[in-house]
């Protein structure tokens, strides 16, 4: 791949964003294995930390290379907006899943880690939504920046059914059974 001069600077940030990313994807992946994270399973602790910490700096990297790299040709202010808000959502999100593992709340823990990892994971779904966008919509600023947020907002949409989908079935065991 050429080198883009956004980062010739200072790739570091970079870097750490993807290397941070990649294991935020992989290992985070593997939390929601149900065998993988038993009750006081030693490995789900351990990888999330790991997970936890890969996410952190993934998020602030994310939040950092908008806020003082160069934007990319084609994209625009509604982009940036978006950017500055769910980097900072991710990092919270983060934050209260690991309050919540420290307060015992497991099912807190879960809600929050689930919805952090639907942030980080937007970027999959953004080439999706804008594939498509350009393909009804065809193709403008405004119109690819819309297309990207609307990849935080399906995975979102996604991780709220999912975490209310198991809350549901823990209040109401029977429709355990019947899935």
């Amino acid at each position: 791949m050429p080198v883009d001069a956004r980062f010739a600077a200072s790739a570091l940030p970079l870097v750490a964003h993807i290397t941070a990313s990649l294991l935020f994807a992989l290992l985070g992946a593997a939390q929601f294995v149900p065998r993988l994270r038993q009750h006081r399973n030693t490995w789900h602790r351990r990888a999330g930390r790991v997970v936890a910490a890969a996410g952190l700096v993934a998020a602030t990297t994310a939040l950092w290379i908008t806020v003082f790299y160069p934007h990319r040709q084609g994209t625009g202010d509604l982009l940036f907006l978006l950017r500055v808000i769910f980097a900072p959502a991710m990092i919270g999100c983060l934050g209260l899943g690991i309050a919540a593992v420290r307060r015992q709340n497991v099912a807190a823990h879960r809600a929050w880690m689930i919805r952090a990892y639907a942030i980080g994971m937007a970027a999959g779904t953004q080439a999706i939504t804008e594939g498509f966008s350009q393909a009804i919509f065809g193709s403008g600023v405004l119109l690819d920046d819309a297309a990207k947020g609307m990849g935080w907002i399906i995975n979102l949409a996604v991780a709220e059914w999912v975490i209310r989908r198991a809350a549901r079935r823990r209040r109401l065991p029977w429709l355990a059974r019947e899935a």
